[in-house]
């Protein structure tokens, strides 16, 4: 169901990371050639990479190792390798930076009155390090990770646990992301959707995904949005 009645009414906003917060594809390109760079085995390129962000870091050095979206690595070259990229992107990690127009977003966000969470399919200990290091992490009163719950994204629980910490209906989450796993996840979940066109959507453009708005930016989902 898509939400078609602007300015949509929400209590609460929950932002996905990578790809919307922050612009993480360098630090995790880079940590996958450098991982199969010590496996003696070719580097791919970014753009490639890019492709692959989104469901984790298990998958995208699933991805890295075999080059396809969909094809299983052997299961001890993955346990080699996923140790050594573990490594790589922690040493990394904090050189990510947020995309243009982000805190002013969240600036805008609780001065307005919004509370704020973040939804993310990257683990917690790369998430919370991260959003501290980076100095995000007091816009939010809830993180979840890719671990935090039985399920992540595409699946609805993390909306529909962040709507009951909230108090509100999750028709009054509005969940801002940048790929198909966002998108399911809210239509599942029943809550509204907007979408970055910056990110990590697999390489495909987001306007063609289930959503109620692209916004070029953070601050663009102001005018979209009332407070109740």
């Amino acid at each position: 169901m898509a939400f078609k009645d602007f300015p949509l009414a929400v209590s609460a906003i929950v932002i996905d990371l990578d790809g919307t917060l922050l612009h993480t594809a360098p630090e995790l390109a880079e940590s996958a050639n450098r991982m199969l760079r010590d496996m003696g085995r070719p580097a791919v390129s970014q753009e490639l990479l890019m492709s692959y962000i989104g469901n984790g870091i298990s998958w995208l050095v699933k991805r890295a190792l075999t080059g396809d979206m969909h094809a299983e690595p052997d299961v001890a070259l993955y346990d080699q390798a996923l140790p050594i990229f573990e490594k790589h992107y922690t040493e990394l990690l904090l050189q990510s930076k947020p995309f243009a127009g982000v805190v002013e977003g969240l600036d805008a966000m609780k001065a307005a009155g919004y509370r704020l969470g973040c939804i993310t399919n990257k683990l917690a200990r790369y998430t919370e390090p991260l959003l501290k290091g980076i100095g995000l992490a007091g816009y939010f009163e809830i993180v979840l990770s890719g671990d935090t719950l039985p399920e992540k994204k595409p699946h609805p629980m993390p909306l529909l646990h962040a709507a009951e910490f909230f108090g509100v209906p999750v028709e009054q989450v509005l969940l801002i992301g940048d790929s198909l796993n966002d998108t399911v996840a809210a239509r599942a979940a029943g809550c509204p959707v907007f979408c970055v066109p910056y990110g990590y959507n697999h390489g495909e453009p987001v306007d063609g995904l289930d959503l109620d708005a692209v916004i070029d930016s953070l601050p663009a989902a102001m005018k979209l949005i009332k407070r109740v």
